[in-house]
């Protein structure tokens, strides 16, 4: 009997959801998330879908409707305010977070800023080092994060200012913030938080490389590294890139001068449209898992369906077709494993 492409589109999405259910039939104990949240027979899909602290759970679905599957880890980001118990940028682990970590792993990104706040509220690297948040701040974070872990047994993957390559001087030198991420390490761990999977995220620019080298916190500290390379395209005046050229040097690099076994994590990843070539963003994405197959140690990709600044930066899923690729994509079975 022959389908239509509707109703083969509707088997695949229930027969993936299955997976999802399930987890691959005789593999679920040999393909069992470690400790660390690593996937051993596959890598996670994940993404960063634009939203208002309040409809988070919402966006989600929506995104996930339009992707064709459950999303292994929902990516969001919060700056260093004080917790006044009303601010959400503010709060690690808000209410709409944790519904949505019931069914899936959560990637919180901090950042060492305080969004709208005066120029005196911004916190230094050398301030975090030195302790002078961990009352009004870290601490109240720390237990957030614990109580959650407490409660649901859910871990948490958590970044400590991504891209912080970007971010010096004016944050502070390279020793100080490595000096501050190690603080907040020993802090959540002095306060008995033991769900953290903790996450240092660079931009992947080589030439950024020194910073690298001087921002690594040290392999004691750190349990995935990942970084955020896109096929920009004339955002920002860029070439057009495969996936597998925007991502194979930053990982060879990574696994030639600062780790060859942690997990790797794609952490932002996509590609701006091409106006004069309406399929060639749903072919890039169509590329997408056979890369990841070849990449050593890559065990999580996730996409960032939002833009940049500046003119021809919007590097979202623009229309059907490109969505369509990135369905087919990201139901390859090497992006479905077993959630914890």
């Amino acid at each position: 009997m022959l389908l239509t492409a509707a109703a083969t589109c509707a088997v695949l999405v229930a027969v993936l959801a299955l997976r999802d259910a399930s987890g691959p039939s005789g593999d679920a104990e040999r393909c069992r998330p470690t400790a660390l949240l690593e996937p051993p027979c596959g890598a996670w899909f994940g993404a960063f879908v634009p939203h208002d602290k309040a409809n988070l759970e919402e966006k989600v679905h929506a995104y996930e409707k339009r992707a064709g599957r459950t999303l292994d880890i929902v990516y969001t980001y919060h700056d260093m305010s004080a917790v006044t118990g009303r601010r959400l940028e503010g709060q690690l682990l808000t209410e709409q977070e944790q519904r949505v970590g019931k069914d899936r792993m959560l990637l919180l990104s901090w950042e060492s800023k305080w969004w709208g706040g005066t120029r005196d509220q911004q916190p230094t690297w050398r301030q975090i080092a030195d302790g002078d948040l961990d009352a009004s701040v870290i601490d109240a974070q720390a237990r957030r994060v614990r109580e959650y872990g407490e409660r649901t047994g859910r871990k948490v993957f958590l970044s400590f200012d991504l891209e912080m390559d970007t971010r010096t001087p004016q944050n502070g030198t390279p020793e100080e913030y490595v000096r501050a991420y190690r603080h907040i390490h020993d802090r959540f761990r002095a306060l008995g938080v033991d769900n953290v999977v903790w996450t240092w995220v660079i931009t992947g620019y080589l030439d950024h490389a020194d910073l690298f080298r001087r921002m690594y916190p040290g392999d004691g500290y750190v349990d995935w590294i990942g970084y955020n390379q896109y096929n920009y395209y004339r955002c920002h005046s860029a070439p057009w890139l495969s996936f597998a050229q925007t991502q194979r040097a930053t990982h060879d690099w990574v696994r030639g001068h600062l780790s060859r076994d942690k997990p790797l994590m794609l952490s932002e990843f996509g590609t701006a449209d091409d106006p004069e070539r309406p399929g060639r963003q749903a072919d890039w994405y169509a590329r997408v898992p056979g890369v990841l197959r070849e990449m050593d140690g890559v065990k999580a990709a996730l996409q960032w369906n939002h833009r940049d600044p500046g003119p021809h930066c919007d590097l979202s899923v623009a229309g059907e077709r490109a969505w369509a690729g990135l369905r087919g994509a990201v139901a390859d079975p090497y992006l479905h494993q077993p959630r914890p």
